[in-house]
């Protein structure tokens, strides 16, 4: 299996943490320069026309593409350490959690930085800074919220270490390129939770 990816990014980020809390062997890392455009050539459209990393390909060469079906169809072939939920009813608070991290904190993150951040001006055309200065006041709301949250429960989706961890970590990390800091947003439960994450031997992939 080869694993398409683009370092910086927070989705490929997200899958190589996922591989690595599984520990899951011979997985092939191939780096995409998406800064120079190397997802939008003839050769990565014949791979994924959408032109998108993460991307996953197969050994019958097949391409799966979007960070939760590639760590769907992973946790089905390595099953332990389950990420995603044992049963339906707990693979269900597993998933609302997860889609609750990324559409309320890694969705409006990454709308700022593409739109403000200069480095990402070739990755977003055109930029619509007003737009993603916007977003900043979305960004604290719903990162206040999740605080909240985690002042009554130590993980995202409960009481352990689950794939919606994996996706808000990636999404703090990422906002570092919009100087976001929980800590000085006073969000202290939201940074505490950051930073055991952060001891995990999956977060320095």
């Amino acid at each position: 299996m080869k694993l398409h990816i683009a370092h910086r990014a927070p989705n490929p980020r997200r899958v190589m943490m996922f591989v690595a809390e599984k520990q899951i062997p011979g997985i092939e890392l191939v780096d995409v320069d998406i800064n120079n455009l190397a997802h939008k050539s003839d050769a990565f459209k014949a791979l994924n026309p959408l032109t998108t990393v993460p991307s996953l390909e197969l050994g019958d060469g097949r391409v799966l593409s979007e960070s939760r079906a590639i760590c769907t169809w992973l946790e089905g072939r390595f099953p332990e350490p389950n990420l995603m939920g044992q049963d339906a009813d707990e693979r269900a608070f597993i998933e609302m959690a997860d889609r609750r991290v990324e559409w309320y904190l890694l969705v409006p993150m990454a709308q700022v930085i593409r739109h403000t951040h200069p480095g990402l001006a070739p990755l977003e055309q055109p930029q619509f800074a007003d737009y993603g200065h916007a977003q900043k006041a979305k960004v604290l709301d719903y990162a206040a919220r999740f605080d909240q949250l985690l002042q009554t429960q130590d993980w995202m989706a409960g009481d352990r270490f689950t794939i919606a961890d994996i996706t808000a970590f990636c999404a703090l990390e990422f906002a570092r390129l919009m100087k976001f800091n929980a800590a000085a947003e006073g969000l202290h439960a939201l940074q505490a939770w950051r930073d055991r994450v952060a001891q995990r031997p999956s977060a320095s992939v």
